[in-house]
């Protein structure tokens, strides 16, 4: 992994939350009613994990799970920097 890090300020994550504007409060706001907290997504990249899972198609019956270990896995690697 590379030892530099990015400044907040360059993340394509502070153009959504970084702005002191409406549509970035709105952002901010719908993040916050999700349940996370404001030290959680400002000034770190947001990272979105699409998961495929339904009832219909058996071969996904595992992502949820994944989905967890790729959850815990990135919490784990952001508590270490």
């Amino acid at each position: 992994m590379s030892s530099s890090l990015k400044k907040p300020e360059s993340l394509r994550s502070h153009r959504w939350y970084g702005p002191d504007d409406l549509r970035s409060f709105g952002h901010r706001s719908r993040t916050k009613q999700m349940g996370f907290l404001r030290e959680e997504f400002v000034g770190k990249p947001v990272i979105g994990i699409i998961n495929t899972w339904n009832e219909m198609n058996s071969c996904h019956t595992h992502l949820p799970e994944r989905i967890k270990d790729v959850k815990r896995g990135f919490f784990q690697q952001e508590a270490s920097l």
